[in-house]
């Protein structure tokens, strides 16, 4: 298991490029994104054009200003099923798991519930990859290969907004 979390930019960044990296070697790869939603990306539509890799962007879009957190758990509690099965079906080389720490920072997923079912059911064979802030200790120590990216410094704290193909 791969796992990249911290305070900086580039968590699923990083993400994508091993996604990417995996689909030029012919490897099936499933990404699903929880908290991302609708929002288009560039990501995404350049996902579209392997044949080897599956977007799901499955999430309520950024949560941190929700009104309906119920809903959020909801939304995030039928993410995971989904990906367990993704998981479970051994039909892929790489899952990417993106933003998925987020949900447990939100109390909506435990990190001991991610590690259990990563011990007990995810397939040897197959490279998964989990993203986002704040990443507890029990996936810390699950993981093979854990980065924490640092934040030195962001744009957004500058006034300057995300842009089309930076930030999306």
């Amino acid at each position: 298991m791969l796992l990249n979390t911290g305070d900086g930019k580039g968590k699923s960044s990083s993400a994508i490029g091993m996604v990417f990296r995996a689909a030029g070697w012919n490897m099936r790869v499933c990404v699903i994104q929880f908290i991302k939603g609708k929002w288009k990306t560039g990501e995404e539509r350049a996902a579209a054009k392997f044949d080897n890799v599956e977007w799901h962007a499955l999430g309520d879009g950024f949560t941190w200003d929700t009104q309906n957190p119920e809903q959020d758990r909801a939304t995030t509690r039928q993410i995971w099923e989904f990906a367990q099965e993704k998981i479970a079906s051994d039909a892929y080389d790489l899952v990417l798991l993106d933003e998925i720490i987020y949900c447990v920072g939100y109390g909506w997923l435990t990190g001991e519930e991610i590690a259990e079912f990563v011990r007990q059911s995810k397939p040897e064979r197959l490279h998964l990859l989990l993203t986002g802030r704040n990443a507890p200790q029990s996936l810390i120590d699950l993981a093979d290969t854990a980065t924490e990216m640092g934040l030195l410094k962001h744009a957004y704290e500058q006034g300057i907004k995300a842009a089309k193909g930076i930030e999306f």
